[in-house]
This record gives C-alpha cells, sequence and structure tokens, in this order.
C-alpha cells in the first residue's frame, strides 16, 4: 500500500514568511507547525520522517534528476536530446554552467532531505517507544547515507580504491537547521571523509532496520546500498558478502519477467526498495516525463529523450525481452517509464545478483554461486540464450543491458575508469558544479575546477 503523505512542516523550509496585518495578529497557514511544536512529540517527528521519503522521490532526487545527469552526461551516442528544456541540454553536451537548474535542485533537494534526516536524529528521544526510536532514527541514517552517496557521486572526481581520497566532497551537515537565521556556512569535506561517513550511517542502518518496513527501508534495503556503494569504492569483498546478503535472505525474488520489474502501481516482488508515485503526484516521475513518448505521460518531444540506433548494438540475442522493450512514438522510447502513475525502482535484486558476479569473478571466489550461473539466472529470465562461461566485459556488458536507463552510467563510466568519447573519465566536464546560487551565500564552498 503506498503510504508517502505530502506533509510541508514550517521547519523543514530554509525560509519562513508570516503574513502581518498588525502587531498583534500573525496568521500562519494551518499546515504549518512551530519548531517546538514538531519537535515535541514521536507523532508529528515521523511527520518529518514521512516528508524526508516524500522529498526523496521527488523530481529533484530520485524521482528523476540524479538518473537523467548520469543518463546524458555519460552519454556516447545512445541517447539523444529532442526537449526545449536548456539543463538536460547542458548534460548531454557535458556542459554544464554553475547556474543549471537542475543541478540547484539536486544539490539543495538533497541538503533539505540530509536536514530532516538530522532533525530525526537530534530528536529521537521524544519516542517513547524504543522499537519505533530504533526504526526512525535507522531510516533516517539510511536516508542521510543515501543522499550523501549520490551528492559525492556526482560533485566530486571519482573514488580510487586504495588511496587516501582528499579530493573535494560535499558538506558534511549533522546539526539540523531548525531555524533560518541560524544557519552555519560548512567547508566542504574529502570525499574520504563522505564515504566513511556513508559507510557509517548504512551500516547502522543495516543493524537496526527491520526486515519488513511497509513501503519505506529496511535492513536489505541498506545491505543492498551498502553492496552499491562498496562496488563504486572497489571494495569487491564487500560488495559481494552485501549482495550475497540480499540475494539469500532478503526473500525478494526477482520477476517472471523483464517487464514485471517496471511500470507497477505496488511494488513489485523483485523491489528492495521504490519510490512510491501516485496519480496525485505523478509529477515527480521525471523519468516518465523525458523517457517516454507524449501519450504515455511524456513531453511533446515525444520522448524528450530518444534512444539512438546505436543503443541496439549491445544486444546480443533477439529473443531477449530487454531487446525489445522499447516502443515508437516520434521517436524511440525506452519502456521502462511507461507509466505516468508507475512506482519508481530504486534497488532491484537484479542489481543484486550483477554485482555478486562482478565481485566474484574480480576476486576468483564463488560466494553464493558462480558468476556465470548469476548471470544466466538473468538471461533465463529475459529469455535470453545463456552463457557456458563469462569474463568481465560480458558480466560488464550484462550489467548495461539489465540496468540501462535507470541512473548508472556516469557512476559506473567513473568507476571503470571509461571514458566518454574523448573525454576523460576523471575530467572537470562529468563532475557537477556547485550550484552559483550555493557559492554566492556560502563563501566558504570552493567551486570545482573548470567552473
Amino acid at each position: 500500500m503506498k503510504k508517502f503523505i505530502n506533509i510541508k512542516i514550517g521547519i523543514l523550509l530554509l525560509t519562513i514568511s508570516l503574513i502581518s496585518c498588525n502587531d498583534n495578529l500573525n496568521i500562519e497557514p494551518e499546515q504549518y507547525l512551530s519548531t517546538e511544536v514538531v519537535i515535541s512529540n514521536s507523532e508529528n517527528l515521523s511527520k518529518v520522517l514521512n516528508n524526508a521519503y516524500n522529498d526523496a522521490r521527488s523530481s529533484s532526487s530520485y524521482g528523476g534528476s540524479i538518473a537523467i545527469a548520469s543518463e546524458l552526461i555519460a552519454d556516447d551516442g545512445d541517447l539523444w536530446w529532442n526537449g526545449t528544456y536548456v539543463d538536460p541540454g547542458e548534460f548531454i553536451e557535458k556542459a554544464m554552467l554553475s547556474d543549471n537548474g537542475f543541478v540547484e535542485s539536486i544539490w539543495m533537494n538533497g541538503y533539505d532531505i540530509i536536514n530532516q534526516a538530522n532533525i530525526i536524529l537530534g530528536n529521537s528521544s521524544v519516542y517513547a517507544d524504543e522499537d519505533e526510536k530504533q526504526t526512525a532514527e535507522a531510516e533516517a541514517k539510511f536516508l542521510r547515507a543515501m543522499v550523501y552517496f549520490d551528492l559525492a557521486r556526482l560533485f566530486s572526481k571519482p573514488y580510487t580504491n586504495g588511496i587516501q581520497n582528499t579530493q573535494l566532497g560535499v558538506p558534511l551537515v549533522f546539526t539540523a537547521v531548525l531555524d533560518p537565521k541560524n544557519i552555519d556556512y560548512p567547508t566542504r569535506n574529502t570525499l574520504e571523509e563522505v564515504y566513511t561517513q556513508v559507510i557509517a550511517d548504512l551500516t547502522d542502518a543495516y543493524d537496526l532496520l527491520p526486515s519488513s518496513n511497509g513501503v519505506y527501508a529496511t535492513k536489505y534495503s541498506a545491505a543492498a546500498l551498502l553492496a552499491r556503494v562498496y562496488l563504486q569504492m572497489g571494495d569487491y569483498t564487500n560488495a559481494r558478502d552485501m549482495a550475497n546478503e540480499v540475494i539469500t535472505n532478503s526473500g525478494a525474488s526477482l520477476t517472471n519477467s523483464f517487464s514485471g520489474a517496471f511500470n507497477n502501481d505496488e511494488n513489485s516482488e523483485e523491489d528492495l526498495l521504490a519510490w512510491q508515485v501516485t496519480s496525485q503526484d505523478a509529477s515527480s516521475n521525471y523519468l516518465n516525463l523525458f523517457f517516454a513518448g507524449s501519450d504515455f505521460g511524456g513531453r511533446s518531444g515525444n520522448p524528450d529523450i530518444d534512444v539512438e540506433d546505436q543503443h541496439y548494438e549491445i544486444y546480443d540475442d533477439s529473443n531477449d525481452q530487454r531487446a525489445n522493450f522499447f516502443y515508437e512514438a516520434k521517436y524511440w522510447c525506452t519502456t521502462k517509464w511507461q507509466y505516468q502513475f508507475g512506482n519508481i525502482p530504486f534497488i532491484r535484486l537484479a542489481e543484486m545478483y550483477l554485482i555478486r558476479a562482478e565481485s566474484n569473478f574480480r576476486l576468483t571466489t564463488t560466494v553464493g554461486d558462480t558468476p556465470v550461473n548469476d548471470i544466466n539466472i538473468l538471461r533465463n529470465r529475459s529469455t535470453a540464450s545463456t552463457f557456458n562461461s563469462v569474463d568481465l566485459d560480458i558480466i560488464l556488458m550484462e550489467r548495461k543491458r539489465e540496468l540501462s536507463f535507470e541512473g548508472f552510467a556516469l557512476f559506473d563510466a567513473k568507476r571503470l575508469g571509461n571514458n566518454i568519447g574523448t573525454i576523460s573519465y576523471d575530467a572537470n566536464q562529468l563532475v557537477l558544479p556547485i550550484p552559483l546560487r550555493e557559492t554566492d551565500a556560502n563563501t566558504n564552498l570552493e567551486q570545482n575546477p573548470g567552473y
């Protein structure tokens, strides 16, 4: 059952406006609650947590902007931008400006989510029930880690395993902003410090979250995100072990068909976490808005993001359901984001099989299963022919076949050291600028090179 509620609470906004008719009359909108009321009881604090999930699935973050930035910035001929929006056009041209509206929204919404997580963590003593308190704290840490991880991947140079990553990351903020008059002006932490915090938060979330939690994060959501983080870091042992933990113990299973993993009203059996979308808030789904034809909720570019002929070369079997998971509007669309009101999968079990296969192959181990068996599980599900053996190139190509258009492209290019055309994987052009609005307001924020 979809339970996300769209609530706005006064302290969650970094600007508060009061309408005053005279000195004796301050009218405050009924949907706003004072800071003191919000942090004084568990019911209201739970609404803050609920709103953090709501902001996470918004178009500015996991409702599309992060994935679209990753796919377009990493594009080297598989996609074409047909839209009229300037900002995504800058992504595909690798020519982002510091006043790019999508970039600003990703940053600002990310820190809104982090602030709400910090509100929970700083005031969780109001929970009388210890289990409820523990779960709220764990969910807050999960959300905070999730956002810091993706902000770091977008706004920083790539992480390199085996060294101290002293390149600039993003500011780590742990104190909630409850009054817009009392805002700190932080500097950027190193990338190593950001990843260390992400691992710490997710480890706590994994230890403390329940195995079942409705549509919200569970211990296996945390384990799956840990697997993703460790893979990005090149820590294949921990990536393998976390992926295996999810496959073995989460109770999740692959959908019977590839199409069954997408365009669902409810979470599928494959979802380890999905963002809930309803007809009341379909504007949150930018993946549908920009990847779909106009008859299915997309914009008039039909679609704005067209799948080009080059992309189809990655499929090695015409019977593979993934090779045929497209439809024609004016141009070609991926069917992954066809349903305007469908949930947005964030972590699928299929990704865990790919992480386990890649990590086992690199480590020459067979924890859980062999790499070839893991790859063939996915190919069987998609009715593609199976392999007798696999190498790293085959595993990585299978990853692209399975996860295309889901927001992995830039992050995989950076971790694998894959150049994008003539642009080096670690070039300034592939790192988002710190938004101009932020550097103007906070002179302690050092801008990224090239901007």
